[in-house]
């Protein structure tokens, strides 16, 4: 591997060589606009051939260039500008001054197989430029596209803000509820599918995301559900352009729950322990005598000699506490340093770039850290006038080495948001408690991951004619993955310091490896026809292939010898392993027609015929078709009057047919058994004997889901191309997806086959809208509003009785995802008499018993005199109704981009209009499930009290009702505690300066730029302060709070181009 990548940068270097010596006249200058302002980001080429500069903040540009070149000028707004180089000797000097075009721009958007301009698009297509995501403080390019696009809906998962965490995101909602399929958008890097979460941002040029049948359909089976296209950095033709950034970072939690001192969290035990059936009530003057200093000593020893917080609360425990204090820290840092390398000849460009990027943990306790290192190199080269190969090759290693407790199931964040703050973090004898769980963070074993990525892409460009050209693309990727698990047994001090096992008596080891091979060969031609009476067609075809392999093993023992060298070969006891090969392969035959006339009427149509190893073989193949046409009105000779005011008006739309093989189970046509070593009963002596399941049936009908959508959008450029505007509807819809089988007899002995026997629909639109001036000569400024919003409804689903199900959560016919079904709140009873004339007109007793003052009345919605839920179905539910929805409605971005002088400034905000959230979880209620499972915040004490002289003072008008562990009748999904989780995040805010030319150059460099950079700064919403709004419904018991939590960053940066 070491010679491979030592060849790869002799080669590139042998390239820069080249370029050296190359007999050229150094050409630079000025550009400025009609009003002689410097116009940065001026694209200045040599015409006919891919070697260009950009111009620098002031204007400035020097490109390489020979006699008789002509250079061309061209710039976003203003009309391209050509100029012919005549000078003679080393240098040349050339001044253009650009005036701003009234005509629609030539803006070029990256899309399947090839490029097309926006002006020219009928499909649904959003565009992303690098500049969206500069000097984001943000760990994966996922995080930074939250809010950017319409459309791309993108959400924490469930490890929340854990470092080594990624984002889940979709492309227009959920697109599939089948059991065994699922709606993930086929995300290709430089046309090779890749990992998004795994690319270092810096090498992005631009990201386009399509999102509509006719966009996606080129790819066939395997983007049913919009399709993310990355086009990474190139080398440009010209002088070496060397580029280092650098970021220092300082997180902190964006939700920090506020603990509870001891004696208000002792009271709120008391009260919650209703008829004192779980333990005596906690002698709370005690408890405020250490408070006050009157007691010193928190723990006692008991009768085996070891340290005790507890014992029936005659003693102690009287600590006060604050666990999220003790374990998380007030910040923890990251930095990353990214260096880049690019330039080359007219013949040969290239480009190097290595990233690094370390993260720092939370907790303080807890020895967390990540590393992910990127290395990226490209190189291009024309071989002659015909053909053109290039190369690229990346390469990705991440780390993350943490304690195992902490990211066990997440168990840890749902222990020490229940730890009692009577209990101390130290023993007499300045040693951690067992209870604090420090001993488990700091001794209890590791967790470690080590994932790699090599990506290895070869293409070549055969130039038949002028017009008609050949593509041949063969991409390969390696992808490994190593997991190593240790659990080591634990000790705590007693009372004479000897340690004693408080955890994982018999340590274990589990160590796992996976390795993965994609190949995909592409092949495809375009052919263009340019007739002079305007007719334009362009035409191509091609084939693709795509093949991946994969094998995995892993093995556990138990009883590791010494936990200072945890392996399988230092460990005791009987290993146990496992093993496992699988491989899918795709073929697929596409071809593409697209026409226009005059740039007034537009054509695209699509096909593709594609096979997939997932299914029969007579259901193997299937025929995928897309249609789109649009109409440019402001082309016609009638909107002459109109075009200096609006320079496009294109209507669009689009129809298109695809099919999802994207299935969870690669084999899902196969009859397997399921065959299991040593894990049967204990029959045979001591051993466990080896056994093998019934295989479940395979339904022959079993095939390809079928989404179908239609598309109608408009696109407005106005006022110079200040004013842009973009507005699309869309229907989706997802036939066949795979649903439960139906009931048989138990006496078949295996289980019932699931068949593609439901239907689902979504409806949706997106808005984009944006405005760019100046006002005088210094200040520039920008606005980007997006809007988008999608409702999934269920059209068919084997549910005859439309069953709600135990948790209200079952599919049915008519119903929209993220429906929430539950009871009306007429409010809480503050006195006994409240209560009893409301049980006099109705009948509680199916939600609880024993009411009294504190506790919720319901609301009779059927009026039949009793609360309840009916027979649990849609038609008959009782007093359920539908109250919220989960799911995030109406997301939007705003941004705005604004420069003055050498200052530059950012403002994102981005947020969801409407989205419901309730929970019956103790992290929201408190009292729920016992002592054990009690949580006390500073929320929580806002509860009902109706004694004058209670310790906390009375409260009538509490948010809560009373607390109560005996039982859940108050906790029942209800209107009064449904949350409105709409919010508005400050999700970045930017300040940068960058360095006058002249004081740069005297220090040997043509760019530096400085920057303050702030992530997930400021939320605006009315959601509970117990929540992040970003973190809804995932984590431990899926309450959106019992995980990693997402962090608050802000960065110090530099940029320098040498």
């Amino acid at each position: 591997m070491k010679e491979k990548y030592l060849t790869f940068v002799m080669f590139v270097l042998g390239c820069f060589l080249t370029t050296l010596m190359a007999q050229t006249i150094s050409v630079k200058g000025k550009v400025t606009d009609d009003k002689k302002t410097p116009l940065p980001g001026v694209s200045v080429v040599v015409k006919g051939s891919t070697h260009g500069t950009s111009t620098d903040f002031d204007g400035n540009y020097q490109i390489q260039a020979k006699a008789g070149d002509v250079l061309e000028f061209s710039f976003v707004g203003f009309t391209t500008q050509t100029k012919k180089v005549v000078g003679v000797g080393n240098s040349y000097t050339v001044n253009v001054q650009l005036k701003e075009d009234t005509q629609q721009l030539s803006e070029v958007v990256v899309v399947g197989f090839g490029t097309q301009k926006k002006v020219n698009l009928t499909g649904s297509v959003s565009s992303v430029d690098s500049k969206a995501i500069e000097a984001r403080p943000v760990a994966t390019v996922t995080e930074a596209l939250q809010g950017i696009v319409p459309g791309l809906n993108i959400s924490t998962s469930t490890a929340g803000g854990q470092l080594d965490a990624t984002k889940s995101f979709n492309i227009r909602g959920a697109g599939t509820i089948g059991d065994g399929s699922n709606a993930s958008p086929l995300v290709l890097i430089d046309g090779m599918e890749g990992d998004m979460n795994a690319l270092n941002p810096n090498d992005i040029e631009n990201i386009s995301v399509l999102k509509d049948a006719a966009a996606a359909s080129i790819y066939g089976s395997r983007a049913p559900f919009g399709v993310i296209l990355i086009t990474t950095k190139k080398g440009k033709s010209g002088k070496v352009i060397v580029n280092y950034t650098s970021n220092l970072r300082a997180d902190s939690p964006i939700i920090r729950p506020k603990m509870v001192d001891s004696y208000s969290w002792a009271t709120y035990f008391n009260d919650a322990d209703v008829g004192g059936t779980q333990f005596q009530d906690w002698k709370l003057q005690q408890i405020k005598d250490f408070q006050e200093g009157k007691i010193t000593k928190s723990m006692f020893e008991n009768s085996s000699g070891k340290w005790e917080a507890w014992d029936a609360h005659d003693l102690l425990p009287i600590a006060n506490t604050n666990w999220i204090e003790e374990h998380y820290k007030k910040a923890y840092y990251s930095y990353e340093h990214n260096l880049s390398v690019s330039g080359g000849s007219d013949k040969n460009q290239y480009y190097i770039s290595a990233n690094y990027l370390n993260r720092d943990g939370l907790f303080r306790y807890a020895s967390e850290d990540f590393d992910r290192y990127t290395l990226t190199g490209k190189i291009n080269a024309k071989i002659n006038d015909k053909l053109s190969i290039g190369y690229s090759s990346r390469l990705v290693r991440q780390n993350y080495e943490a304690p195992s407790y902490l990211t066990h199931n997440a168990v840890f964040f749902h222990d020490i948001i229940r730890y009692w703050p009577i209990i101390p973090l130290k023993d007499p004898n300045g040693n951690y408690t067992r209870e604090s769980k420090v001993p488990y963070l700091k001794e209890g074993g590791k967790q470690k991951s080590e994932k790699d990525w090599l990506y290895s892409q070869l293409t070549a460009n055969y130039k038949i004619t002028d017009k008609w050209d050949v593509v041949a693309e063969f991409n390969y990727r390696i992808y490994t993955e190593f997991n190593h698990t240790d659990h080591l047994t634990t000790y705590a001090k007693d009372v004479k310091n000897q340690p004693y096992i408080v955890d994982n008596e018999t340590s274990s080891i589990y160590e796992y490896a996976k390795k993965e091979n994609f190949l995909n060969p592409n092949v495809f031609t375009n052919y263009h026809i340019n007739l002079e009476s305007g007719h334009n067609f362009k035409l191509m075809a091609g084939f693709q292939s795509e093949l991946l392999k994969s094998r995995d093993l892993s093995g556990d023992k138990k009883n590791v010898i010494t936990p200072l060298t945890p392996t399988l070969n230092t460990a005791s006891g009987k290993e146990v392993t496992k093993g496992g090969y699988s491989h899918w392969a795709t073929l697929g035959f596409f071809g593409r027609i697209n026409y226009d006339y005059q740039g007034k009427y537009l054509l695209e149509v699509n096909g593709r015929y594609d096979g997939t190893s997932r299914f029969l073989r007579n259901q193997r193949w299937s025929f995928f078709p897309s249609f789109s046409a649009g109409w440019n009105v402001a082309q016609e000779n009638f909107w002459e009057p109109y075009r200096d005011y609006v320079s496009t008006f294109k209507i669009r739309g689009s129809w298109g047919e695809l099919g999802n093989q994207n299935t969870k189970n690669w084999y899902p046509l196969y009859t397997i058994i399921d065959y299991k070593t040593n894990e049967g009963n204990w029959v045979l002596g001591e051993s466990r004997p080896n056994v093998a399941g019934i295989p479940a049936l395979i339904s022959t009908t079993y095939g390809w889901e079928t989404v179908r959508s239609w598309n109608a959008g408009l696109d407005v450029t106005a006022l110079k191309n200040r004013l842009n505007f973009t507005f699309d509807y869309f229907v989706r819809a997802t036939y066949g997806m795979i649903g439960p089988a139906p009931e048989l007899p138990q006496t078949l002995g295996a289980a019932v086959p699931k068949t593609n026997n439901s239907d689902m629909e979504s409806r949706g639109f997106e808005v984009m809208l944006s405005w760019k001036d100046k006002i005088g000569e210094d200040f520039r400024y920008g606005l980007t509003f997006t809007l988008a919003d999608s409702r999934q409804k269920i059209l068919k689903y084997p549910n005859p009785s439309k069953s709600l199900g135990d948790k209200r959560d079952n599919w049915y016919e008519g119903r929209y995802d993220g429906d929430i079904w539950g009871y009306t709140t007429k409010g809480i009873a503050k006195t006994q008499a409240e209560m009893d004339a409301h049980l006099a007109k109705v009948n509680q007793s199916q939600l609880g018993s024993n009411w009294s003052a504190g506790d919720i009345m319901y609301e009779d919605l059927n009026g039949d005199g009793k609360i309840s839920n009916g027979k649990n179905t849609v038609d008959d539910s009782g007093d359920l109704s539908i109250i919220g929805n989960k799911t995030p409605r109406y997301n939007y971005g705003i941004t705005l981009d604004a420069s003055y002088k050498r200052f530059d400034f950012r403002l994102f905000l981005q947020g969801v209009g409407k989205r419901d959230f309730a929970t019956s979880g103790s992290y929201f209620w408190g009292a729920s499930g016992g002592k054990w499972q009690t949580v006390v915040f500073k929320e929580h004490l806002d509860y009902f009290r109706d004694d004058p002289n209670h310790p906390l003072g009375q409260n009538l008008d509490s948010y809560y009702p009373r607390p109560d562990w005996g039982s859940g009748r108050n906790r029942h999904t209800q209107t009064r505690y449904l949350q409105n989780a709409a919010y508005l995040r400050v999700k970045n805010i930017q300040l940068g300066y960058t360095l006058p030319q002249e004081v740069s150059e005297k220090i040997g460099i043509s760019n530096l730029r400085v920057y303050i950079s702030g992530e997930n700064i400021l939320t605006f919403t009315k959601l509970s302060k117990l929540y992040d709004p970003e973190m809804l419904g995932i984590g431990y018991g899926d309450e959106g709070a019992k995980t990693y939590p997402i962090s608050k960053t802000w960065a110090i940066g530099l940029n320098i181009t040498l």
